[in-house]
């Protein structure tokens, strides 16, 4: 075989691999862009938002594929994590997660938190509950108390109430791409496929970003 057409035959087989490409992606088919933009922690940056319950097995079933993202994720990508609270019974869990977020913990407790409710079945339903487990981690007990009923921890707990109306989530996970764009898996077309929308929108908000920090010279 001539060595043109060797090289022809693996674009082809290459290309044929290859995921979905980030031309196939469109807006209000694999994402959708909010209604209002929202603000973002740090505009510098392209943040990637998760809203997210800890009860939620789909949730629960996506965590390995995020960290696993989230191990190669470029430097100029900022990472936030917003539980959801749809209605009094989330609360509890949103309010662990700001409580670990409080004390610097949440590497220590977050897997345990999910695993605890769908690796054991087991239920979270006071604070008292959620407590324990913090110290089942090492976490002193007084700590979390103060952490728990702390201001910072009450008002984002608050806010998380307003996902629905900040955001237009309805279910969860929801990822929401520098307070612009929303995508899930049944939008993308699986967990696997979210990640890559996700890539390519912080692909278009990283040209955004370069092309107005040129434009400020």
């Amino acid at each position: 075989m001539k060595p043109i057409h060797s090289v022809l035959l693996l674009l082809t087989m290459l290309l044929a691999a290859a995921p979905l490409s980030a031309a196939g992606f469109k807006e209000g088919v694999h994402y959708e862009r909010l209604a209002a933009a929202q603000p973002v922690d740090t505009p510098d940056k392209v943040e990637v938002r998760e809203l997210f319950w800890y009860a939620c097995p789909h949730c629960y079933k996506f965590e390995p594929l995020l960290h696993d993202w989230l191990e190669k994720k470029p430097d100029d990508v900022v990472f936030v994590r917003m539980p959801a609270v749809f209605g009094p019974s989330w609360e509890l869990l949103a309010r662990a997660y700001y409580t670990a977020e409080a004390l610097g913990v949440v590497d220590r407790v977050h897997q345990p938190l999910f695993d605890y409710l769908h690796k054991l079945r087991k239920r979270l339903r006071t604070p008292t509950d959620v407590k324990a487990l913090f110290v089942k981690q090492g976490i002193d007990g007084d700590a979390f108390d103060k952490a728990w009923h702390s201001f910072p921890v009450v008002t984002k707990t608050n806010r998380s109430r307003r996902v629905q109306e900040l955001y237009g989530v309805t279910g969860v996970p929801t990822l929401i791409v520098n307070g612009k764009y929303r995508t899930t898996a049944t939008l993308a077309g699986g967990n696997q496929k979210m990640l890559q929308v996700i890539d390519y929108l912080v692909g278009l908000e990283r040209k955004q970003l370069a092309a107005g920090a040129k434009g400020a010279r």
